[in-house]
């Protein structure tokens, strides 16, 4: 789904950031059915939202498990509070961080950039979309 988009390169071509690149590819994978001004919405998120904190993959992963599990708002939303805490979770043990700036000096080289961070938050999404979706 949206992990093997990410690692054949989802993106990459039209420049997108890690937070640009999961919304988009998720509204493609999980066929969201966003117009593309509303994928816009993720651009100013990356670089953990252009100060290095939060990682934009992870930030957009939320908008996606926003889109896809709140019922009306989030307070009547019950599912969706533990999803975003999994997501969370199983990033940080899989990466040792959620912060951009400590993700780029553990996993970026100017080779392949941030793919193994986004691809991360992308098979972490995948896992979660799936098995709720199956719910």
């Amino acid at each position: 789904m949206l992990t093997e988009l990410i690692l054949q390169g989802f993106g990459e071509k039209e420049d997108l950031n890690c937070a640009e690149k999961i919304l988009s590819g998720a509204n493609q994978a999980y066929q969201l059915n966003l117009p593309p001004a509303q994928l816009k919405i993720a651009a100013g998120f990356g670089g953990g939202m252009a100060i290095g904190s939060v990682c934009g993959a992870l930030t957009s992963s939320v908008m996606v498990l926003s889109l896809l599990f709140t019922e009306s708002t989030g307070h009547q939303s019950p599912r969706l509070k533990p999803l975003i805490q999994e997501l969370f979770t199983e990033y940080k043990e899989a990466m040792e961080s959620i912060n951009c700036s400590e993700l780029k000096t553990l996993h970026y080289t100017p080779e392949v950039k941030c793919k193994k961070v986004i691809a991360a938050a992308a098979q972490v999404l995948d896992k979660i979309v799936s098995r709720e979706r199956g719910k």
